[in-house]
């Protein structure tokens, strides 16, 4: 049986990218249903995946699964090579995953995903510029010690690459402070071409969600 997948707005909705990205980049088969988000209908959509209200969310028969950690897990249950081959590479994308999945509370608060513009002239605080650095650690270690066979987190892409694709995105539209590597592996994520399908995708649906663009001066995304 096909998977269902539950997501809302492409542009802003940074689990759903999650979500769609673990099987779009594992070529696993699933049909996507979407509404706008804080909707009626984005409420009753769910109601098909267990009733919660939260994105993304998959189906597999009478199989629910939310929240993307464990839609993680369930799918790798199924589908191998989602995480890492060798198993100290697979200690570390499992840790950064978590981390990712629990942390980074200041730069999650203070810069929503928006891949529709960038913004000219953010401050970040210092609350954010310590998750900025801490990511920049964790992308420069794992492209260090295990990243060798290919331009991802751990060389092929896996697990930690589907987690960290919406937090590349947040240093983009607000033109956040990174390093070499991290810069790297910047445009290695949003130039694949898995990603530009999404991005192009929600830029289609041609809508601005409230609340989400600052007040300041907007650029061309990725400038």
């Amino acid at each position: 049986m096909t998977y269902q997948l539950a997501i809302g707005d492409r542009t802003y909705s940074s689990w759903s990218l999650r979500g769609w990205l673990m099987f779009a980049k594992f070529d696993i088969p699933v049909e996507v249903k979407t509404a706008r988000m804080y909707t009626p209908e984005f409420f009753e959509m769910l109601k098909d995946f267990g009733g919660g209200r939260t994105v993304p969310a998959m189906r597999n028969g009478d199989v629910v699964v939310s929240d993307t950690l464990a839609m993680a897990e369930t799918l790798a249950d199924d589908h191998p090579g989602m995480w890492p081959a060798d198993p100290v590479a697979r200690g570390y994308a499992r840790s950064i995953v978590a981390e990712m999945h629990s942390g980074f509370t200041a730069l999650r608060s203070a810069c929503t995903m928006n891949l529709r513009v960038g913004f000219s002239g953010f401050k970040p605080s210092e609350a954010v510029l310590k998750d900025c650095t801490r990511i920049d650690q964790i992308w420069t270690e794992a492209r260090t010690r295990f990243g060798a066979s290919g331009p991802w987190l751990f060389g092929e892409y896996s697990l930690a690459d589907v987690f960290y694709a919406p937090v590349v995105t947040r240093f983009v539209t607000y033109s956040l402070p990174r390093g070499d590597a991290a810069a790297a592996y910047i445009q290695t994520t949003i130039t694949d071409p898995t990603f530009i399908a999404w991005r192009d995708a929600g830029l289609a649906e041609n809508y601005i969600q409230p609340g989400y663009d600052l007040d300041l001066r907007m650029v061309a995304w990725g400038e």
